[in-house]
């Protein structure tokens, strides 16, 4: 029997994670699966209702309380630690707490673990629930990352990762500031299943544009140095082309690209792997729901 933990950051929206654990245990079960989930409390300030929950579909039910917050990049990768060290498990699957990772999605992560050959399983977005502005500014995002690492990635946390790729992460410094774009480092060969964006449980999405860039940028950190080869490219043959039309507007896409540099050299200092090594010494606590 496969042993899965489904891994769930959560920074005090308790009510949509209590809706997902329902969602969950929901879910057709299937022999050979033996469900967990592992929820990492990244420092909430108020405290979750105790409930009363049955959930005979799920083997175990555990919250990680963190004693700072640390954000949600941090808090999957301290999760992804304390699987590897402290549990036993065949796959991890990190998801969003707030139903944007739609719980279905689970059932053809499962389905397909017998098809992928051992490979990380990632869902490759192909629509989201987001308004039109917001689509635009997500598509632009990719057109990006694409443009200055050389790498598409059109997937978040919500993957499937066997045992193998989960080592790779946790020792890969990378994964202290941006997962998806540590997986892309660390994982060349992805089997992708075609996956929807849901829409929150309960309010409004906490991703907005401010966030996306940070999230943007932090991918594109990950792969600093073809940003900065590519951009010194970009420079030269820029400069070749505007040198008989050289202005104050036509300088403005080098110094666009000036911001994005520093940004990203910024970033990347989140990249700390002793932090990361000593990321399970925040635990606060541990609280055993089943």
């Amino acid at each position: 029997m496969k042993k899965i933990k489904i891994l769930i950051p959560v920074y005090n929206d308790w009510k949509s994670v209590s809706k997902l654990i329902d969602e969950i245990n929901d879910l057709s079960t299937y022999q050979e699966f033996q469900i967990s989930i592992i929820i990492v409390n990244d420092a909430s300030n108020h405290d979750r209702l105790d409930e009363e929950k049955t959930l005979e579909n799920l083997h175990s039910v555990k919250i990680l309380n963190m004693k700072i917050n640390q954000g949600h990049a941090r808090c999957i990768a301290t999760g992804l630690k304390y699987i590897y060290e402290k549990d036993d498990f065949d796959y991890v699957i990190p998801m969003d707490g707030d139903g944007e990772d739609r719980p279905e999605e689970i059932n053809e992560f499962l389905n397909q673990i017998k098809n992928s050959n051992g490979k990380p399983i990632v869902g490759e977005r192909i629509k989201r629930s987001e308004d039109l502005l917001f689509k635009i500014c997500y598509q632009l995002h990719k057109i990006i990352t694409l443009t200055f690492t050389g790498k598409s990635i059109k997937y978040g946390n919500f993957t499937c990762l066997p045992r193998t790729t989960v080592e790779k992460m946790i020792n890969e410094k990378a994964t202290w500031n941006s997962f998806s774009g540590s997986l892309k480092k660390i994982q060349k060969d992805l089997f992708s299943i075609p996956s929807t964006r849901g829409t929150r449980y309960h309010g409004p999405s906490q991703m907005n544009f401010s966030s996306l860039l940070k999230h943007s940028l932090s991918i594109i950190s990950v792969f600093r140095s073809a940003v900065l080869i590519r951009s010194a490219l970009f420079v030269i043959l820029y400069i070749l082309l505007i040198k008989s039309n050289a202005s104050v507007i036509t300088a403005i896409p080098l110094v666009l690209l000036l911001v994005m540099i520093y940004s990203i050299s910024n970033l990347a200092l989140r990249e700390n792997m002793e932090e990361f090594n000593n990321s399970l010494k925040n635990i606060l606590d541990i609280t055993k729901i089943k």
